[in-house]
């Protein structure tokens, strides 16, 4: 019987993905294990590798095609002895379409979620989904799984912010507020009180509308530049920043880099290595995250992740968007290599051949806009980290000591820090640690 192949799952968080290319065409062998098509998710372009033997029958969606979503049949495989053409693909099943009437306000709405079996008026349509109030006469509509996952776990689910159609909550959105990625809408005390409107927001016809049509191109939003849009409007509204900065001196830290460099080794008529400021930067940030150790967790809902180790982020500009391979154990790395494996993550993430575990996790981060000669910044914390470091340009500068002016190169870091899990003291604490690293590299070593 002819197996479907299904738009794969390449990453947790994939919902949807591009259809970059074929590498198998219709009426080729196809092997377990063989490489069939190329996909791009969210951050990465990933080879998908067929798990079934076969003969390619039919090709369902063109290389090319955008948007693609997980599970949707995108090929059809033959079993030996089937022939081409004999069989479709199912169609997949439509999904439930929301409610277009908007349902009349309750008379009495109670401060709890209705349960499934709790009589009403009028019967809904089977496929409608059940509607909640919360405490206002406001309707919350979620699915039944939805309404059976937030009942397990506790959760009221007319506090839940729906991301379905019409605001209709969904498994996903009861994930999320259970793993605490989610804001929850404060309980309802029962006493309707209005609510201040939000500020409408401009349609795209009506910013359009201000220039001109010759005044401007439409280049469509490719995945990438989508998730960095939602995932920074996630971290500035749900993460509490704030900031620390603190000036460096980086003198001693260029004296070794050129002293470690110069001992490099010749590998085929090339140095092992070349290290740059940036691969110290972040050496120093993991050991200051290891001698800080409450500073180097992670805010969760359930309780505060403290990790074990350095897993140091560090944010690649590729085109389009950004991404952020990680160095994992970077305090126990030597920089050597770690100047060698970021070299190679870079190399791979502006190419967008990444795979999710190169850049999935992590326990904090660099931005470096050194190089392109901004002296200070501040950097949007990448969830689920907890503290973000901002680097900039090392300038010379003159310096007082012991009444006499002196140049030092001078580099400004900012810690951007979700106030949640480290406080003020506590962020002090770990800037201060990475400025003794900075400033005395040679630690750096032992």
């Amino acid at each position: 019987m002819p197996i479907n192949i299904l738009m794969p799952a390449l990453s947790p968080t994939m919902e949807k993905g591009n259809l970059t290319k074929w590498l198998k065409k219709e009426g080729d062998e196809v092997k377990s294990g063989d490489v069939i098509a190329e996909i791009e998710t969210d951050k990465a372009t990933m080879e998908f590798e067929a798990v079934d033997e076969g003969t390619m029958g039919k090709i369902l969606v063109p290389e090319g095609t955008q948007d693609v979503a997980i599970n949707q049949p995108i090929a059809i495989l033959l079993m030996e002895g089937e022939k081409p053409g004999a069989t479709a693909a199912p169609a997949a099943p439509p999904k439930a379409a929301a409610p277009v009437a908007a349902p009349a306000a309750p008379k009495a709405a109670p401060a709890t979620p209705v349960a499934p079996s709790a009589a009403a008026p009028k019967p809904a349509p089977a496929a409608a989904p059940a509607a909640s109030t919360d405490g206002t006469g406001a309707r919350t509509f979620a699915s039944p799984l939805a309404r059976r996952l937030a009942k397990e776990a506790g959760i009221d689910v007319a506090r839940v912010q729906g991301s379905g159609p019409r605001g209709r909550v969904v498994k996903s959105d009861i994930d999320a507020a259970r793993s605490g990625k989610a804001p929850m809408a404060a309980a309802s005390t029962g006493t309707s009180i209005a609510k201040p409107a939000a500020p409408p927001s401009m349609t795209d016809a009506q910013v359009m509308k201000l220039f001109d049509d010759d005044e401007y191109t439409v280049v469509p939003h490719d995945n990438v530049r989508k998730i960095i849009a939602r995932r920074l409007v996630e971290a500035k509204t749900t993460i509490p920043h704030f900031y620390l900065t603190i000036d460096t001196e980086i003198d001693a830290l260029l004296a070794l880099r050129t002293q470690l460099n110069s001992s490099a080794p010749q590998k085929d008529g090339k140095p092992a290595w070349r290290i740059s400021v940036n691969d110290l930067i972040i050496k120093a940030l993991a050991l200051a995250l290891m001698r800080v150790p409450d500073a180097n967790v992670t805010w969760t809902e359930a309780g505060m992740l403290h990790h074990k180790r350095a897993d140091v982020g560090v944010a690649v500009s590729i085109t389009g968007g950004l991404i952020t391979p990680v160095v994992r154990h970077a305090d126990n790395k030597r920089i050597s290599e770690i100047s060698n494996e970021m070299k190679d993550l870079a190399a791979r993430a502006r190419v967008r051949k990444l795979a999710p575990q190169e850049y999935q996790g992590g326990t904090s981060a660099v931005s470096n806009l050194g190089m392109f000669g901004i002296k200070d910044f501040a950097a949007v914390i990448n969830p689920p980290h907890a503290t973000i470091l901002a680097v900039g340009a090392g300038i010379e500068t003159p310096v007082v000591r012991d009444g006499k002016v002196e140049i030092r190169t001078i580099m400004t870091c900012t810690l951007s820090t979700d106030h949640r899990a480290v406080d003020g003291a506590l962020g002090a604490q770990l800037i201060s640690a990475f400025k003794d690293f900075i400033e005395k590299p040679a630690g750096m070593l032992a």
